[in-house]
């Protein structure tokens, strides 16, 4: 009873950290990001996150993520991009790829707006790890530890949300420091 009991005001005062947190939005790239601005729009004046901009372009997917939505959004870094390996994201920019680069982006958006305290809350109501399918059919499994989200790929992939719950008109975006794979 007192391990339940010390559970649960250790999940509360996490939540209640992330949503301190949560009360201004971050600067992502350098840049302010706006509550009333799109994920595209305010994704594109991030200079850490050129690399998905351009990717998100050549996919053909503007025009959906600056839709109704809503939509979470796990955002790779620059450097996430970079770390995969070489000649990846040339070759996955390319027109005769833009299939596999639809399907490798639209598992990074989960149909709807999951803040951190929501992740939090799920994870711990399933036993530590939540999954969810994302836009593309993948699945993600979603997990916490130190107040921090972890997101499992179905390639074996860890990703870290580095900055959480920036939101957008339109959802909301955690940027993550590895690009989330599919079964292949």
């Amino acid at each position: 009873m007192k391990a339940l009991r010390t559970l649960l005001i250790a999940t509360l005062l996490g939540a209640s950290a992330t949503a301190a947190l949560a009360a201004s939005n971050p600067d992502v790239g350098g840049a302010p990001m706006f509550e009333d601005k799109n994920i595209i729009e305010n994704a594109v004046n991030s200079k850490d996150h050129t690399t998905l901009v351009a990717a998100v372009k050549a996919a053909g997917l503007v025009e959906t993520l600056q839709g109704k939505g809503p939509f979470t959004v796990f955002a790779p870094t620059n450097e996430a991009f970079a770390a995969l390996p070489a000649g990846t994201v040339e070759n996955l920019l390319k027109p005769e790829n833009k299939d596999t680069l639809v399907k490798i982006l639209a598992c990074h958006v989960v149909a709807a707006n999951a803040m951190a305290a929501d992740v939090n809350k799920m994870a711990m109501d399933d036993g530590g790890t939540h999954e969810v399918t994302t836009v593309g059919g993948c699945k993600l499994w979603l997990s916490v530890k130190d107040n921090v989200v972890w997101i499992k790929d179905e390639a074996g992939g860890m990703a870290k949300v580095t900055i959480a719950d920036v939101k957008q008109s339109n959802g909301v975006i955690h940027v993550i420091d590895k690009v989330l794979l599919p079964k292949m």
